[in-house]
This record gives C-alpha cells, sequence and structure tokens, in this order.
C-alpha cells in the first residue's frame, strides 16, 4: 500500500511550515499505513511519478505501507529540522550530492551500516559514514547545436572560457543546486584561483544572462538563442522520451558531448539523486530495508529506463535515450566533496559575477 501527499509548490519555505500544518500532515503520513504489517515514512525532494511506481513494487513485495510527502528538497529539509526528534519522517530522499551532504550536516539523517549498499554503490557515490547514499546519478554535461558548432571544436569544462565561445553560450543562474555542484567539482579538480578565472571567462562568453531551467536551456539551443549550454541529462533523455512533438524535435537537434575525456582527465562531472534514514527514524529496520531495495537490478533498471538516469549498480543498461552517445568516463572524486565545497564555490560564483 503506498499513500501520498504533496506540499503545497506555492509556500515552501520553511516559514510556511506553522505548528498546526506539522501536526495535519505528520499525522497523515503515520496514520496511512496502521493496518500494514509494517511501514516506513518517506519525505522525497523527487516527484511522486519518479518514484512512486518502484515504492509500489517495494510494499506489495514486502508488506510494507510507504507513505510518502513529496515537496521541494529545502521545503523538505526545513520540515525534517523543524520537527526534530518528533519527525514521523523515516527516509530523506533528495537530489543532488550538496543537499545530502547538507542534511547531514544539520543532524536529520542518521549513519546506518549495510553491507549491501556498501557492494552495491561505488564509495565515491555515498557517504563514507553511512549517512547518505546515491541511488541513482545523472552527468551534467556540454549540449550544443551540430548547425552552428562541431563536436571537435569541444574537449573540456574548462574550455568553455576560451574566447572562441564568446556570445554562444547559455547557462542557468549560480543558485542552482546543479551548477553549484559542478562548480565545487571543478575547485577540487582545479583549486579555487583557476576555477574563480574559469567562472570569469564562462560569464564573459554568456549570449545572454543567466536565464530558466535546463529544459529552457536545451529549447534555446535548439532555437539558435545559443549555440552551447551545460544540462543535466536526464532532461535530455526526458525530451526523447516526450508525448509533445516539439520536445523530440529538441533532442534530435540538439547533441552531446562527454567533456574531460582525454587521456589522464579525471572524466565529466555526475551527481545523484540519493537517500539517507533520518535520525528520527521509528522504523529504521524497514527504512533500511527500502534504500536497499532501491539499489537491487529491478529498481536500478526502472531508474535508468523509466527516470533517464545512470544506474549506480553495475552491470545495468545505460538509459535508451543516451545510449546513442555511448559510455563515458565519470570523475570519480568523492561527492562529499560537492557539499564541503558548496559555500566556497557560491563564493566565487559571486565573485565572477555569475548571477
Amino acid at each position: 500500500m503506498l499513500k501520498c501527499h504533496r506540499l503545497d509548490k506555492t509556500k515552501n519555505t520553511a516559514s510556511f511550515f506553522s505548528i498546526g500544518l506539522l501536526a495535519i500532515t505528520s499525522s497523515l503520513l503515520v496514520s496511512t499505513g496502521a493496518m500494514a504489517k509494517g511501514e516506513v515514512n518517506i519525505y522525497s525532494a523527487r516527484k511522486e511519478a519518479l518514484i512512486a511506481p518502484v515504492l509500489e513494487v517495494f510494499s506489495k513485495e514486502n508488506d510494507v505501507a510507504v507513505n510518502l510527502i513529496t515537496g521541494s528538497a529545502d521545503a523538505l529539509l526545513s520540515r525534517l529540522r523543524a520537527e526534530g526528534d518528533a519527525s514521523p519522517a523515516d527516509i530523506f530522499i533528495t537530489v543532488d550530492a550538496g543537499r545530502l551532504y547538507r542534511a547531514k550536516k544539520a543532524g536529520v539523517l542518521r549513519s546506518i551500516q549495510s553491507d549491501v549498499l556498501d557492494k552495491n554503490i561505488p564509495s565515491n557515490l555515498r557517504d563514507v559514514d553511512g549517512y547518505w547514499f546515491g541511488l541513482s546519478q545523472r552527468a551534467r554535461v556540454i549540449f550544443y547545436n551540430p548547425n552552428k558548432v562541431s563536436a571537435n571544436e569541444f574537449s573540456t569544462y574548462e574550455d568553455l572560457a576560451h574566447p572562441k565561445w564568446k556570445g554562444r553560450l547559455c547557462i542557468r543562474s549560480s543558485s542552482n543546486v546543479y551548477n553549484q555542484s559542478l562548480v565545487a567539482s571543478m575547485m577540487a579538480a582545479d583549486g579555487n584561483e583557476k576555477t574563480q578565472q574559469w567562472i570569469k571567462g564562462l560569464v564573459s562568453n554568456l549570449a545572454r544572462p543567466p536565464f530558466g531551467g535546463d529544459i529552457d536551456l536545451l529549447r534555446a539551443v535548439a532555437a539558435g538563442v545559443c549555440d552551447v549550454t551545460l544540462a543535466n541529462t536526464y532532461y535530455y533523455g526526458r525530451l526523447g522520451q516526450s508525448d509533445h512533438a516539439e520536445d523530440r524535435k529538441v533532442y534530435d537537434t540538439v547533441k552531446l558531448f562527454w567533456p574531460n575525456q582525454g587521456q589522464g582527465d579525471r572524466g565529466a562531472h555526475v551527481n545523484v539523486s540519493g537517500a539517507g534514514v533520518t535520525a528520527a527514524a521509528t522504523n529504521l529496520e524497514n527504512a533500511t530495508l527500502l534504500i536497499e531495495f532501491l539499489t537491487n537490478q529491478a529498481s536500478q533498471q526502472w531508474y535508468s529506463h523509466i527516470n533517464n538516469e545512470y544506474p549506480v549498480v553495475k552491470g545495468i543498461d545505460a538509459p535508451e535515450m543516451l545510449a546513442p552517445y555511448g559510455t563515458f568516463r565519470a570523475d570519480t572524486i568523492s561527492l562529499s566533496k560537492l557539499g564541503e565545497n558548496n559555500r566556497a564555490a557560491v563564493e566565487l560564483m559571486d565573485i565572477g559575477g555569475w548571477k
């Protein structure tokens, strides 16, 4: 049995969560699974459609009632902090390793030990202390309009700061956590000074001020507003699977390039969606079992083919919409670095004029 509830999308700040509302929605979470042999309560920043089907399978196979509340990552983290030990949530699911790191530092997660998770998930895609675990991967890479630029003109992220790209780039705002994590990874690879110079060069090459989300950027490249952008791979795959002809046209027009693939280079930047058991969890066994379930072969296959995300478990096929671009070398930096470097990354972006 799966029960879902969505927070009000128009009021997702910490101030929105009054004690009264917390009590109402918390009682909803706790009560929905009362008739089952067991239950597990989830706060998820992933949209219901992107996770509910696999949770339904877990529920049926394990006779565990799964109670799901979805909302924005920041709102749910604020909620966990406000609820403290009284939180009904057993699991927090969110996107971006920087956010998972932030949840760990906020004290709302607990460490768990699982041989299954240690075996299934590469060490760089999970917290070294067992506070959070990556469940699926996405790469933030270069997308371009082949009518405007040739693939052989690309090489690395660093090269996008070269003057040859002046007036040809579109990019998302510096407030976007995916861009912050990319910069954090570059700090780990290149150091602060070189990363600062890269940011300045990138900003000087923009065709227009930062705008929109990843889908908007891909559409802008297809429309000729700019020649090049940076976006997450799953957004591109989603366009290819869309029911709308105009989205599929964007997918067909825009092409993907894997940066930093040269001999000895670090590889393309990857990030994760992931989960951790909450500090307040009362259904610890079911919470651990569910996170383990999300790393089994069937769940990982579902993530790949439905969500267009790369699996964290080896031996699973790449998403169909991304398969034409083959395999790639991924950066193996510990994703905890994305959280550790986040504040400094935001400061560098601000100094460099990345609005």
